[in-house]
C-alpha cells in the first residue's frame, strides 16, 4: 500500500498535516514533487520522507512518472494541502480490503460536506458527477475528489498511464489535467467494483487553490462526452 503525495509549493500544508500521518499505516510514502521552491522539497527531505522530482509538469505527470517507484500493489492518493484528513486513511484502506478496486473519500456522501467548495466548484462538481453517473452507468456521489484508495494496476487496465488518453483535450485547452475523472469514468464504464465513504473536506492551509477551473472544466467536459461516444 503506497500513500501518494503530490506537491507543489504546499511547504504549510506538509508542515501541518504530516505530522498526524502515522507512518506504520501504509507500507509505503511517495511524495512527488512538480517543482516546489518554496522549501517544500528540503522540507520532505528532512522529514526523512521519499520523494520523486517530476520530469513534466502537471498533475497527472505525478502519477504517470511515479509509477515505477511505487512498491504498494495499491494507491492511496492524498492532498498535502489540508483538504484530506489524515485520519480518514485508515477507514479507506479498511474498506478497499473488503475486495473493492477502488474506494473514494466523498465530500457529499451522507452528511459529509465540502467547506472548500465555492458556488462554482460546488456545482462544478454535481455536474460533473451527475454526467458520469448518467452517461457512463456511475453511481458516484464525488467522482471527481483525489482522496481514493485503488489498485495499482487499474491505471494500466484503463489506459490511464498513456498521454494518448488525455492528449485531444490538453491540446485543445493548452492545459494538463488531473487524472480522477477519467479513472471515475473508466471504471464506471468497466463496471468495477467501487465504494465511497463519508469525509469532510476543510479548508485548505493558506487557501491558494491550484485547480484551473475554466481550462480544466472544458476540458473534462471534452473527456465525459469523448468517453462516451469515442473510448470502448
Amino acid at each position: 500500500m503506497t500513500l501518494l503525495i503530490p506537491t507543489l509549493n504546499e511547504f504549510s500544508g506538509v508542515s501541518q498535516i504530516m505530522p498526524h500521518v502515522q507512518r506504520e499505516w501504509v507500507d509505503q510514502i511517495l511524495f512527488v514533487d512538480g517543482g516546489s521552491t518554496d522549501g517544500t522539497i528540503e522540507l520532505v527531505k528532512s522529514m526523512n520522507y521519499e520523494i520523486l522530482i517530476q520530469k513534466k509538469k502537471g498533475i497527472r505527470y505525478a502519477y504517470i512518472e511515479a509509477l515505477d517507484h511505487i512498491r504498494g500493489d495499491a494507491i492511496l492518493t492524498f492532498s498535502p494541502d489540508g483538504n484530506s484528513i489524515p485520519s480518514i486513511i485508515p477507514p479507506l484502506i479498511q474498506k478497499f480490503n473488503e475486495g473493492y478496486d477502488m474506494v473514494i473519500a466523498s465530500r457529499y456522501l451522507g452528511d459529509a460536506k465540502s467547506e472548500d467548495d465555492d458556488i462554482i466548484t460546488a456545482f462544478g462538481n454535481w455536474l460533473f458527477t451527475s454526467l458520469i453517473n448518467h452517461l457512463h452507468g456511475g453511481t458516484y456521489t464525488d467522482a471527481m475528489v483525489m482522496y481514493r484508495i485503488y489498485r495499482k494496476n487499474l491505471l494500466y487496465e484503463l489506459d490511464i498511464n498513456k498521454d494518448s488518453s488525455y492528449q485531444t483535450e490538453e491540446k485543445l485547452f493548452r492545459t494538463v489535467v488531473g487524472c480522477e475523472p477519467l479513472i471515475s469514468i473508466r471504471a464506471a464504464k468497466r463496471k468495477l467494483k467501487f465504494a465511497e465513504i463519508p469525509a469532510d473536506e476543510p479548508k485548505r492551509i493558506g487557501n491558494e487553490r491550484k485547480l484551473k477551473i475554466i481550462r480544466w472544466g472544458c476540458a473534462y467536459m471534452y473527456e465525459v462526452f469523448r468517453e462516451k461516444f469515442f473510448w470502448s
